[in-house]
């Protein structure tokens, strides 16, 4: 009786050991596709032009497939990470205070650009009486997203700062949703100015979209942390430090490297961490937006 009861106790455990290990790769094989986002600061075409040849890169440097994940609002993409709907996100600098907040500081932001470290607004008028901020009171202004850092969260800030408040001294206070739909708002003179970011700016006037004879810049503001890379704190190390140093390896000296860098509108990437966007924070605090 006791021999048959150690039979079947050591069967039992050579069943348990057998299904554990059986188990095993499947933990590791769990994980087949790797979702990314983006805030959507851009039109969906340009977006998803970004962010392909990134996809590819990223697929052969983690080893499994990476699918872009498109998104319809800034909230939607703090939401989608702080879910674990996608696996990484690219965030404005408010943006990640939005999730960091959210999730009970469980994002960490992994990289940024090189730019994002002094990141800039601008200021556009197609009105020739607009010189400097204190011109714009009694003038229809518009910003990007409400969630932007560059395209609202910053610019409202120094517009603060300036003594300048956009509810009362504004005649309206328009939102166009994106950089580039506020540079159109300009240009057709729905709205006399605008606030965006300084990067889709630049390029804009590079590849010749917008006429600088009537959309001109009439303020460049202050420098501060911008955009970055963000996963979710439960991601394991391992693969935060292989994405990571997926980021932080692109080169403008290989192709493959100059093609991505470029459309990123990056020099190279740099690794960063939450301290450095406490001045967002406190700058969302002091204009009532978190």
């Amino acid at each position: 009786m006791n021999r048959n009861i150690s039979r079947t106790r050591r069967a039992l455990l050579t069943c348990a050991v057998l299904a554990t290990t059986a188990l095993a790769p499947l933990a590791h094989a769990q994980q087949t596709v790797f979702r990314v986002t983006a805030i959507p600061d851009e039109s969906p075409t340009e977006l998803a032009r970004k962010a392909a040849p990134l996809m590819k890169y990223l697929e052969a440097k983690l080893g499994m497939k990476v699918e872009f994940t498109p998104v319809t609002d800034y909230a939607a993409s703090v939401e989608a990470l702080v879910n674990k709907k996608v696996d990484l996100a690219w965030f404005g600098g408010f943006t990640f205070v939005q999730a960091s907040v959210r999730s009970g500081g469980k994002v960490i932001p992994l990289v940024q650009r090189e730019e994002d470290e002094k990141f800039k607004s601008v200021f556009i008028t197609s009105d020739p009486a607009i010189k400097a901020l204190a011109d714009l009171k009694g003038k229809d202004v518009s910003f990007g997203s409400q969630s932007s850092t560059s395209g609202h969260l910053m610019p409202r800030s120094f517009l603060l700062q300036a003594g300048l408040n956009p509810e009362k001294d504004f005649r309206r206070v328009a939102f166009s949703g994106a950089h580039d739909a506020t540079i159109a708002a300009v240009a057709s003179g729905k709205v006399q100015a605008g606030a965006l970011n300084i990067s889709v700016w630049d390029k804009f006037v590079a590849d010749k979209k917008v006429d600088t004879e009537k959309v001109r810049v009439f303020y460049t503001t202050p420098p501060y942390f911008d955009y970055n890379w963000t996963v979710h704190a439960d991601m394991p190390a391992a693969t935060r430090q292989k994405l990571a140093d997926a980021f932080l390896s692109l080169s403008k000296a290989t192709p493959e490297g100059k093609e991505i860098l470029e459309l990123q509108r990056a020099t190279k990437f740099v690794p960063t961490k939450a301290e450095n966007y406490k001045g967002i924070e406190a700058a969302a605090r002091s204009a009532d937006l978190l």
